[in-house]
């Protein structure tokens, strides 16, 4: 057989490509191999690793009346940043990753709820300290998973869900708080305040009688990804690389550097605000109109801020003919008053749906029909099961997406985090449904006899 492949290479049948590839073939097989060993058996540590850790689900009960604004939910994310693995053994023998969370805004019949899961349960004390300082009237109680009745079953539980992504590349912001002006306490009257959420917690408090909405918000520190995390990307700047990692750059790409792609955005920004004239001698200087003086300055505003990796999902299940779907385009809305069109905004990117001409043509061809039956049923399947397992970041959905494709999470930091979920404030959301402490607690008196 080798004399064969030698008369092969030798006789001209080949191409010099071809050549240098079956000469090669020794070498590349075995680190094929080697690589495919190496992915599967840190996919089988980590997954081990997560099913060792217990999850919790938190339930939080508002009081009646929140005068604090969303900067309060900025600070308690600001301490939810865990890393992963720190060195090489933690991450090559334990399976260690970062832990991840999950903010959650739920209505079962009209009820709306407020939920914070973490992946690791000793998570716990840091959440409820931290939501404790800056919420003293909440109640906070570990909760049942309101998911755990609900299966995949079309005819007793129609269903539909989407999964969002960002309208512009990460370094954009989405409308915050801060643009809405809810970061200023004293200057405006609570009933003038426009709150984002309270729209959202208005639509989820109109829902009937065995129609449930759920709205899930992963997160998880935001790390410039390396080997430890088990993906071949280099951390290091394309300039400053070693001569291997260049080499994982040009193959396997660079990961994200949040503040260097803002810096990067900021200078595209500054160039095309530069006067155009042919005369070299003439010292020229930026001329930003408005609008791209306040794109800099969110862009500045967004550098500060703690990041983190994110993805958002939402569901819509209801009881066996009570599935309404005008209810969908509101679900597809809730984030819409978050976009910005000179910032960034929310888009849906997995919806369980198809494409319009497969549509149009399932009307002539039956089988194209019962194909979209199918590749529906699929993703309504795969968007219920990821949801319930909160999973994302790891397997068994890690970068979910349609077609196979992997589909990296979006950046976002403590302040937008803080304005697509905080508690909206009893003077501005009246939303009848919406769970509340039923009274406020104080200390006993000092003087009452013992």
């Amino acid at each position: 057989m080798t004399s064969t492949s030698l008369n092969i290479i030798n006789s001209g049948l080949l191409g010099t490509v071809g050549k240098y590839l079956l000469i090669l073939l020794p070498i590349i097989f075995p680190l094929m191999l080697l690589y495919a060993f190496w992915v599967i058996r840190f996919r089988w540590l980590t997954m081990k690793y997560t099913e060792a850790i217990k999850p919790c689900l938190l339930e939080i009960r508002l009081p009646k009346e929140i005068t604090k604004s969303p900067a309060a939910m900025e600070m308690f994310f600001s301490h939810l940043n865990p890393g992963g693995a720190g060195n090489w053994g933690e991450a090559f023998l334990d399976g260690k990753t970062r832990p991840w969370f999950s903010c959650e805004i739920v209505s079962t019949d009209g009820y709306v709820r407020f939920f914070v899961w973490c992946s690791q349960e000793k998570s716990r004390n840091t959440i409820e300290a931290q939501l404790y300082a800056q919420y003293p009237n909440l109640e906070i109680f570990e909760a049942e998973d309101y998911t755990k009745d609900f299966y995949f079953d079309p005819e007793n539980y129609p269903m539909t869900g989407a999964q969002f992504t960002l309208t512009k590349p990460d370094p954009f912001p989405i409308k915050t708080y801060i643009d809405y002006g809810l970061d200023i306490n004293n200057l405006q009257e609570e009933e003038n305040k426009v709150d984002p959420i309270t729209s959202v917690v208005e639509f989820l408090g109109s829902l009937k009688k065995g129609e449930n909405i759920w709205i899930q918000i992963l997160f998880q520190k935001h790390e410039a990804e390396s080997w430890k995390h088990g993906v071949l990307t280099s951390d290091a700047k394309p300039d400053k690389a070693g001569f291997f990692q260049k080499i994982i750059i040009f193959l396997f790409g660079s990961s994200k550097n949040l503040k260097a792609e803002i810096k990067k955005e900021i200078e595209d920004i500054r160039k095309k605000a530069m006067p155009e004239s042919k005369d070299e001698k003439i010292i020229k200087f930026p001329n930003p109109t408005k609008g791209d003086l306040e794109i800099i300055a969110a862009l500045e505003r967004s550098a500060s801020k703690t990041a983190f990796d994110c993805m958002i999902r939402s569901i819509y299940i209801t009881e066996k003919d009570r599935f309404v779907s005008a209810n969908i385009g509101g679900l597809l809305g809730c984030f819409k008053q978050y976009s910005s069109n000179s910032l960034n905004g929310f888009r849906p990117d997995v919806t369980a749906d198809v494409a319009e001409w497969k549509k149009d043509l399932a009307r002539i061809l039956p089988f194209v029909k019962k194909g979209n039956d199918k590749e529906i049923a699929r993703i309504k399947k795969d968007l219920l099961y990821a949801y319930k397992l909160r999973s994302y970041f790891q397997h068994p959905y890690k970068n979910y997406s349609r077609k196979g494709k992997t589909n990296k999470p979006f950046i976002l930091t403590t302040e937008e985090l803080a304005t697509i979920f905080h508690f909206p404030s009893g003077m501005v959301s009246q939303t009848p449904t919406l769970q509340r402490v039923g009274s406020k607690k104080s200390e006993a008196p000092s003087n009452l006899p013992i």
